[in-house]
């Protein structure tokens, strides 16, 4: 049997995004605000219109920058991670939007709101997500802003996800997923997850998966009837949506990506190969195979390599752009 699961940092950093709707923007960034500028500047290259900004307190940032605020046609995702406590109170949850949303909704159109990302069942943020998601979105509703609040799940929710049809959530994330859908669900938001082939291949002892079926390049489908592990893996979360009455709602992949350095595949060419068949897949429209010709809005993981991250030797080298901002990899993402 495959295991696809494998635990992620809950701080997710930097990211980008491609988009398969050909009329929305083509490549979308994640950044902390405090490095705003820095990735704006490092990625003048690619064709940034959407910012993902994390903020890693309820009370974080004061204002957003001049960089941001300057730029009257962006558009941006706020990630909500950290401390969930204090805004689990609707009062309160008003006064964050009130600071943080509002002012900045005729110059920054906010796609969506994520509140948490990884948050696993027994994790202690997990008693706060429901609360915090429904009072933020009650805000934003009652507001008139057109933002969706969501949260990133992580693979690690998922049990038998090989064949992607006999995936299911562990007993314990379903009673903590259930009533995060049912809200998903009531407020037409999709859920983000996170897909990591990468992690999947490495972490298979038993050689069950070919490195061409990580990387996009296998000719051919398997006998499930998958030519990737991408789709695999993501079609085995909406086989588990569909045990849990969730079958209608979307998938945003808000985490993918190739490290290249620090692992097993872990090169510079794999990456480049999996980026640039990842956009290509995500672009083309065809979908996976429970999904057919339904687009795939997925983020890719990250803009620059973090030097200094704690962890595996691999999680210092999933950037597109060197510390330095060089570029690593010659990307087409239109």
């Amino acid at each position: 049997m495959l295991d696809f699961r494998k635990r992620q940092a809950k701080d997710a950093p930097l990211r980008t995004k491609t988009n398969s709707i050909p009329t929305e923007d083509t490549l979308f960034t994640q950044i902390t605000l405090q490095s705003l500028d820095q990735a704006m500047d490092a990625s003048c290259s690619f064709p940034i219109r959407i910012i993902r900004a994390i903020v890693d307190s309820p009370i974080v940032p004061t204002t957003f920058p001049p960089t941001l605020k300057a730029r009257t046609t962006m558009s941006a995702i706020l990630v909500l991670v950290g401390i969930f406590s204090s805004i689990t109170d609707a009062n309160a949850a008003t006064n964050w939007v009130n600071k943080y949303v509002t002012p900045y909704s005729q110059d920054v159109n906010f796609k969506y709101i994520a509140v948490g990302n990884e948050i696993l069942p027994g994790d202690n943020e997990a008693q706060y997500i429901l609360s915090v998601m429904t009072n933020i979105q009650n805000v934003i509703s009652s507001a008139n802003l057109q933002i969706k609040v969501s949260t990133a799940i992580d693979s690690t929710l998922i049990t038998n996800p090989y064949p992607p049809n006999d995936g299911v959530f562990t007993n314990d994330a379903e009673q903590y997923i259930r009533p995060i859908l049912n809200l998903l669900m009531k407020n037409g938001a999709p859920l983000l997850a996170n897909v990591y082939p990468y992690f999947a291949y490495a972490g298979d002892q038993q050689n069950n998966i070919p490195l061409s079926y990580a990387l996009f390049t296998q000719q051919g489908t398997n006998s499930v009837g998958y030519q990737n592990l991408f789709d695999a893996m993501l079609d085995s979360i909406y086989a588990a949506l569909e045990k849990v009455e969730a079958s209608n709602l979307q998938i945003v992949v808000s985490e993918s990506g190739w490290p290249s350095e620090g692992g097993i595949g872990a090169t510079i060419d794999n990456a480049a190969t999996y980026y640039a068949n990842l956009i290509s897949h995500a672009s083309g429209g065809t979908g996976t195979p429970k999904r057919p010709g339904v687009s795939i809005e997925t983020y890719l993981f990250a803009i620059f390599d973090e030097n200094q991250k704690q962890g595996a030797e691999t999680e210092r080298h999933f950037g597109l752009f060197s510390p330095d901002k060089t570029p690593k990899y010659q990307l087409n993402f239109n």
